[in-house]
């Protein structure tokens, strides 16, 4: 072993230790490793930053956008409506759902997909009169099987699609790799119809009252006359010396008028009636500090919870949410949102810390109050997908047809080798801006830029792996077993350690750092490179183990109440059942051809 391969090595272990631990987000320790490599020597000076410039970087960013149009335009929406004829028995309900998730991911963005299908599963879990467990992981692993159908449905297709054009060899098309996905597709989707009974069951969530009994942490107190807090805003009510109270008033009574999420700078009047979210610490606080009084509210005060304009809805923080890593305090949610924070539930479980001192993680559920016309654009800019909305709509304006054929367009010029994919894609996302069916902020906004800059940073490590020989020396490990094992054995092995690296590290970046390793023993074997970089993208995409493999396994970890150790129970099953089904195909469609290198 060269010290150049030694050095290689040594920052690509620790760059995957740093990704399983998880202290840093992936791009910061790509780039990270991007820079030790260049400070090493192994990468020179103007290849640096090439691979932010790499078809396959662009053609993920515009498939991001091109999704978002899709999403806007009520695509993924106008087939979830189907999904109301499915009816109430299980199996009928996981395959619907799945499968339409699944088909709705060969084509867009998968956790898109999944992010639009997630309301209406835990919806159909609910009306059923059980736990959204039962469904959430199926279309969440649905997701991922979708994506193995097209080019653009996941990006480690369109990342060895572009490294077999560097090998000599053009691109994968479009659908090129059709035929051996939508088998790996329908075989996953049948086996997670008729054997759902696998996924973990966690009860307690069949509703939302079991997880957010809001009414037992609702109080009314009166503001008698006198009281110091006459004449101040709710603002100075809720805060002690300028500390913030974890305390909220969702909901002010003054007479006849009812005035539901009142602002905070709404002064209160003697004989005001507030309907106060506070714990008992609190409450005692605004009755022995404040003077203020229990109160016996005349008719029905907490029935203005429920005002047609006021409402309150149930959501997830995702990831690449501007709340992640942060309190209530530092987002000041009811001053540049206008809405409520009323409770936070993490693991199927409502918190009982103060909310005040809580710091948010991606998967946690909101409930969130506020108006109407605030609650949408407060969820779209936390980037929040609402679950079990309480009267909150997002619906848009239709505008299917025109979505359609733009993306159907770009598809064709691509398929038909007309223009290169990234250049058709791009060309078809700033159509869609111009035809109003995604915004200028919606499309920066669209783009997952972590993933951006974890594939830019990627592909020079991917090239200094092969370089330096790195990639070669691995790959003559496997060339070992071909002396001992038949070909279809080493092309199962490379789809078992592409999938068993994909569980722990982003998918895009396992086919980065195994696709030259499948290069390389191509040339050794003096086989085509195809089925080897097949079986890559093939197994980089089927995460099923870990919630941390995959974002859309991460987005039905909360709402479902899974544990870190519940996927592996389907998941397993369904790895195996993805390499039984998937090497015999390649094997037909993509052969283990003599090469002369």
């Amino acid at each position: 072993m060269t010290v150049d391969q030694l050095a290689i090595f040594i920052i690509l272990l620790a760059t995957l230790s740093l990704f399983v631990w998880g202290r840093w987000r992936y791009d910061l320790v790509s780039l990270a490793a991007l820079f030790s490599v260049f400070v090493i020597g192994l990468v020179p000076p103007d290849q640096v930053f090439l691979g932010f410039g790499h078809p396959a970087v662009i053609t993920v960013a515009a498939v991001l956008i091109l999704s978002r149009g899709l999403l806007n335009a009520g695509v993924v929406d106008s087939l979830s409506r189907l999904l109301s004829r499915a009816g109430s028995r299980p199996t009928i309900q996981v395959a619907t759902l799945t499968g339409i998730v699944t088909l709705c991911s060969g084509f867009m963005n998968n956790v898109g997909a999944l992010a639009l299908l997630m309301p209406v599963a835990i919806w159909m879990a609910r009306q059923s009169g059980r736990s959204p467990s039962y469904l959430l992981m199926p279309i969440a692993f649905g997701s991922l099987m979708g994506g193995l159908i097209t080019l653009i449905g996941t990006p480690p297709n369109i990342i060895i699609a572009a490294i077999r054009a560097e090998t000599g060899a053009p691109p994968f098309g479009m659908f090129d790799f059709t035929p051996v996905g939508l088998g790996v597709a329908v075989a996953g989707l049948a086996f997670i119809s008729l054997m759902w009974r696998l996924t973990p069951r966690r009860e307690g969530q069949g509703s939302p009252e079991e997880l957010f009994k809001i009414e037992e942490y609702i109080s009314e107190v009166e503001v008698p006359y006198g009281a110091e807090v006459v004449g101040r805003s709710i603002y100075e009510l809720t805060s002690e010396k300028g500390k913030d109270r974890d305390l909220t008033v969702v909901a002010v009574v003054r007479g006849d008028h009812h005035m539901p999420a009142p602002s905070w700078y709404q002064t209160i009047e003697a004989g005001d009636i507030l309907l106060v979210e506070a714990d008992s610490e609190d409450l005692k606080y605004l009755i022995d500090d404040r003077g203020l009084k229990l109160a016996e509210c005349k008719g029905d005060c907490r029935a203005i919870l429920g005002d047609k304009d006021i409402q309150m809805s149930e959501a997830i923080i995702t990831p690449g949410s501007k709340m992640v890593g942060k309190t209530v305090i530092d987002l000041d949610l009811r001053h540049h949102y206008g809405i409520n924070l009323l409770a936070v539930a993490r693991q199927g479980h409502r918190l009982k810390t103060r909310l005040n001192k809580t710091r948010f993680v991606i998967g946690d559920i909101l409930l969130l109050q506020g108006s109407r016309d605030k609650l949408q654009p407060a969820l779209k800019s936390l980037k929040c997908l609402p679950l079990a909305e309480r009267g909150l709509s997002m619906d848009k304006p239709r505008n299917i047809l025109p979505a359609v054929a733009i993306f159907g367009g770009a598809m064709g010029l691509a398929a038909f080798n007309i223009l290169p994919v990234q250049v058709s894609f791009m060309a078809a996302a700033v159509v869609m801006v111009l035809a109003g069916l995604v915004s200028l902020d919606e499309m920066y906004n669209s783009i997952d830029w972590p993933i951006i800059v974890l594939l830019g940073a990627m592909f020079p490590l991917g090239y200094a792996l092969e370089s330096t020989g790195g990639a070669r020396l691995i790959a003559e490990k496997f060339l070992l077993m071909s002396d001992v094992f038949p070909v279809w054995a080493i092309l199962a092995a490379v789809m078992a350690g592409t999938m068993t690296l994909s569980n722990v590290v982003n998918n895009a970046a396992a086919a980065v750092l195994m696709a030259p390793i499948a290069v390389s023993l191509a040339h050794g074997m003096n086989v085509s490179v195809d089925p080897l970089l097949m079986s890559v993208a093939i197994g980089a995409s089927c995460a099923f183990l870990t919630p941390v493999g995959h974002q859309s396994n991460m987005l039905v970890m909360a709402p479902g109440g899974y544990r870190f150790g519940d996927y592996w129970r389907l998941g397993l099953p369904l790895s195996v059942l993805t390499i039984v089904i998937a090497v015999p195909l390649l094997m037909y469609f993509w052969p283990f051809t003599m090469v002369d290198f």
